[in-house]
């Protein structure tokens, strides 16, 4: 962890595009609320084959508006160079410095990934068309990709994306704090010493986070699970269990030296601000 604690903390929160009027009024809101706690920027997700490209910018852009620095997503999967380049362009023509560049997912439907195949190629053709203009964040995975054929090949392709010229990571999230420790240990032996945040996810809802686990191969540990279980329908139950799990997880990691935290906050501002609150940010 030596390579982490040289690095000043950033706090962070993550949101995807609403889909409604009134998700757009709401997300408003919780942009508010979290704002008021000054952190580095909000970053704003993006669909598999950038099916939410519009929403993304468009909640970027009232991010931005709002006086708030913000990262967009951007996913190579089946987009072409020249859509890039021109969204690249609208992100530099509004002010926009931070990136989080990512493979993305096979559209459904769609049989070629088009002219890129990994976030590497992505972020090699960001610094090659814009120089440094961007801050680029890519993705790292503490438990692996679901996808990866084994841990030294994922160490392998996120070595590549720091070496094409990513500035930091954002960690998939995670309740082993062990397997950040250890990623990080494996980085250092890989001479990578950019910042590796690690992202958390609050919990307030046992099947929708279990059902996002099982898709993007994120553990929930034996003991969670079954204390989740055992609460059934129980909303208040299962929230101040999660708050308690994710503050102790968030407290390990920055006593570490985690070089911050990203929240994914799934558009809501309350159980990321508890948390907040309880590790005395």
């Amino acid at each position: 962890m030596e390579s982490q604690k040289k690095h000043s903390l950033q706090f962070s929160f993550e949101f995807f595009p609403p889909k409604t009027d009134k998700g757009v009024e709401k997300l408003r809101a919780v942009r508010d609320r979290l704002g008021a706690l000054k952190p580095k920027y909000f970053s704003v997700t993006y669909g598999a084959g950038g099916s939410t490209q519009q929403g993304t910018f468009d909640t970027v852009m009232s991010i931005r508006q709002a006086g708030f620095d913000t990262a967009p997503h951007l996913t190579c999967i089946g987009a072409s160079r020249q859509d890039l380049r021109e969204l690249l362009q609208r992100y530099i023509d509004n002010d926009i410095q931070r990136i989080v560049a990512l493979r993305g997912d096979m559209p459904s439907g769609m049989h070629s990934s088009g002219e890129f195949h990994y976030a590497n190629e992505l972020v090699a053709f960001i610094r090659a068309e814009f120089g440094d203009h961007f801050h680029i964040e890519v993705a790292a995975y503490p438990e692996f990709h679901p996808q990866a054929r084994n841990a030294q090949n994922d160490l392998d392709n996120f070595k590549r994306k720091i070496e094409a010229g990513a500035n930091s990571a954002i960690t998939q999230y995670f309740f082993n704090p062990d397997a950040y420790f250890r990623f990080i240990d494996d980085c250092e032996r890989l001479d990578i010493k950019v910042p590796i945040v690690p992202g958390i996810m609050p919990i307030t809802n046992y099947s929708n986070l279990a059902r996002f686990s099982d898709m993007c191969g994120a553990e929930i540990p034996r003991w969670i699970r079954k204390r989740l279980e055992a609460f059934a329908d129980d909303t208040d139950s299962i929230k101040a269990f999660g708050e308690d799990v994710v503050t102790d997880l968030g407290h390990q990691l920055l006593e570490a030296g985690a070089p911050g935290l990203h929240f994914y906050s799934m558009n809501q501002a309350d159980a990321s601000m508890a948390i907040w609150k309880n590790l005395g940010l």
